[in-house]
């Protein structure tokens, strides 16, 4: 059944009378009384009873009424939540982000954005990337803050570049030095992110390029847990240097050219954006370090 006809239902509860109903929808009392027919022919139930001075609703009809005003209710409300959302001065944006960027690089990048749209809402999703490949997808997430450009159609901005280091604990063997080689890590046991998540792609990408593959002793989604386990003495960790030195570990300078990581923002190319996230988005392209998406 259409709005319409939900609307015109209501109308007529209203009204109480077809001829006086159809003026003031601005249609034929045959089209009404076809709209009326067909609706009481869908709903199995009789709407309205004719009488001498017009309409009067059936026991069923009152339900049919008091339903279709709660849906074209809902639906009204639904458009005008829609429209807000769309609104580039006072609507919503949904910005996924990777876990280790909630303290430096995303606050820096609201701040921004709230003194240039304070009535803008930005709805914030902290989740690791493999998530937020996912979310971006379904739709849930418009914007998100990277360190893995998605495959498809997808644009990408570069943020920031991150140099990666190794960390260790107190008493491991390699406390006293102050870079080392990948080569040098074969036989140490290794603290890092599961399997799937870009920051472990990278990872092993770079292990990989060293020859050495270190046996995996625990694996978590936190770089700050990573960081907790590897100062109890459970292994070494390659981690961006920002979250290195968190709690009482060494970090040591990595000797390859690589072992760095670009963190990024991107969006779906097959789709529009809402006007609010074009605006986040264009914010943030203007402030980025390279200022063509890529």
């Amino acid at each position: 059944m259409l709005m319409r006809d939900l609307a015109w239902l209501v109308e007529l509860a209203d009204t109480e009378h077809v001829t006086d109903t159809a003026a003031t929808l601005g249609v034929s009392q045959p089209t009404l009384s076809r709209a009326l027919a067909r609706a009481e022919h869908e709903l199995g139930a009789r709407v309205f009873e004719r009488v001498p001075h017009g309409l009067v609703t059936t026991p069923d009809g009152e339900l049919v009424v008091d339903a279709a005003r709660e849906i074209l209710g809902r639906y009204h409300q639904l458009v005008r939540d829609l429209a807000g959302r769309r609104d580039p001065d006072r609507g919503v944006v949904r910005l996924a982000f990777l876990d280790s960027m909630a303290t430096s690089l995303v606050p820096r990048i609201l701040r921004g954005f709230h003194e240039l749209a304070p009535l803008v809402r930005v709805e914030l999703v902290q989740e690791p990337g493999h998530d937020i490949i996912r979310d971006l997808h379904r739709g849930t997430a418009e914007l998100a803050v990277t360190s893995t450009r998605p495959d498809g159609d997808f644009a990408w901005v570069p943020l920031q570049e991150e140099r990666l280091v190794v960390i260790v604990g107190p008493s491991h063997r390699l406390r006293g030095r102050k870079q080392v080689a990948l080569a040098e890590l074969a036989d140490d046991e290794l603290v890092t992110t599961p399997v799937g998540f870009g920051h472990r792609t990278l990872v092993d990408s770079l292990l990989s390029d060293a020859g050495v593959a270190p046996p995996v002793s625990f694996e978590s989604a936190d770089l700050v847990t990573i960081e907790g386990l590897v100062a109890a003495g459970l292994g070494l960790a390659i981690v961006p240097e920002a979250q290195a030195g968190l709690s009482d570990t060494l970090s040591l300078r990595i000797l390859h050219a690589r072992a760095r990581r670009t963190i990024g923002l991107t969006w779906r190319t097959d789709r529009p954006l809402a006007p609010p996230a074009v605006r986040l988005r264009d914010h943030v392209v203007e402030e980025a370090p390279y200022s063509t998406a890529r």
